[in-house]
């Protein structure tokens, strides 16, 4: 156990589906060999397969008895990779009526299912989800690795893989791969180890907010210690409680947390709304979020109407991040003011 936890809250119904995180994370940390499908943030159209596809059904986490569980190893084509397109025909083919298209006939690709969702019109319905790596307080990757080459930091709960002893144990097998339930972590085939998301520790270890925060323009994440409590991040998750793990059933204490979307009322037959009836399913919202979801939702409506008839709401002027420093918890600093 560590001492302390960092911990992130994602607003959904604030993601725009933008992709900035994505990419900031990208550029930065994943443009060396071998990394060329590897996704240490992404954000998916739910409800949908997401990356690596189908991640949701292959396995890992520890069962009600504690007991680990290793999943399925997703492989290059589930995460998502590249294509090939027709550079020379069209550039330098000679024939005007060329047009760019990948090569062959490609049956999966990175945000395949972008923007389609669920549901049958006139309630159909979908919202993004940002996932990087959740940090587990019980992290399932850590028990799994052979080679102990994953580590949870005492002093931030950060979880790291030590590429440079995984690299040097060589091949084992990618357990770490298949405990994480989640499926964040990337088997690179060309240096032979496991890489993922390292929550931007050299950045906030100078004071800087992890790139993915900082590039949001929706303000949709804020980052914090669990036990700081006057920070938005702790009262969100433990005071207010409208923010929750995804998938807690898995049983490792992810300390991701998401506040979870809401929806305009699902329209009868004649159209008319019925305000009973949320527009996403919520059996769909348990099934992500768990029990705890209901209440939440029950609490944002509440704080909602509260608002609606002027009167004052903290937990909304939370969400609302105002003031755009107060997403970045203590970590404050620009990176220009950091020296290389």
């Amino acid at each position: 156990m560590s001492k302390r936890q960092l911990a992130m809250v994602v607003d959904i119904n604030k993601c725009m589906g933008c992709q900035a995180c994505t990419v900031a994370c990208k550029i930065l940390w994943t443009n060396y060999r071998g990394m060329d499908h590897m996704w240490g943030m992404k954000t998916n159209t739910m409800p949908g397969k997401g990356s690596p596809k189908d991640w949701e059904k292959m396995g890992g986490g520890y069962d009600k008895q504690g007991k680990l569980m290793l999943g399925k190893l997703p492989n290059i084509e589930e995460f998502g990779a590249a294509w090939e397109f027709n550079y020379e025909e069209v550039f330098y083919g000679g024939n005007p009526n060329s047009r760019l298209a990948p090569k062959g006939n490609p049956k999966w690709g990175p945000n395949w299912d972008e923007d389609l969702g669920g549901g049958e019109y006139p309630n159909c319905y979908y919202f993004y989800l940002p996932r990087l790596c959740n940090q587990c307080t019980h992290p399932p990757c850590v028990e799994a690795c052979p080679q102990d080459a994953m580590i949870k930091r005492e002093e931030d709960g950060v979880v790291l893989i030590l590429e440079e002893k995984c690299r040097a144990s060589g091949p084992c097998g990618y357990e770490c791969s298949r405990a994480c339930p989640y499926k964040v972590i990337y088997t690179n085939s060309v240096n032979q180890q496991g890489q993922m998301c390292n929550f931007c520790l050299p950045r906030y270890e100078r004071g800087v907010a992890p790139a993915c925060l900082r590039q949001c323009p929706g303000r949709t994440i804020r980052i914090g210690y669990l036990d700081d409590k006057d920070s938005a991040v702790s009262r969100l998750v433990k005071e207010w409680q409208v923010a929750l793990p995804l998938h807690p059933e898995w049983n490792t204490g992810a300390n991701i947390y998401y506040v979870p979307p809401l929806a305009p009322a699902r329209l009868d037959a004649q159209g008319n709304p019925d305000p009973s009836t949320p527009r996403i399913p919520m059996d769909y919202q348990k099934s992500l979020f768990g029990p705890g979801v209901e209440a939440a939702l029950h609490t944002l409506n509440t704080e909602l109407a509260r608002r609606r008839k002027g009167e004052n709401s903290e937990l909304l002027v939370s969400l609302i991040g105002r003031r755009w420093t107060e997403l970045l918890g203590p970590f404050p600093k620009d990176p220009s003011e950091v020296k290389a």
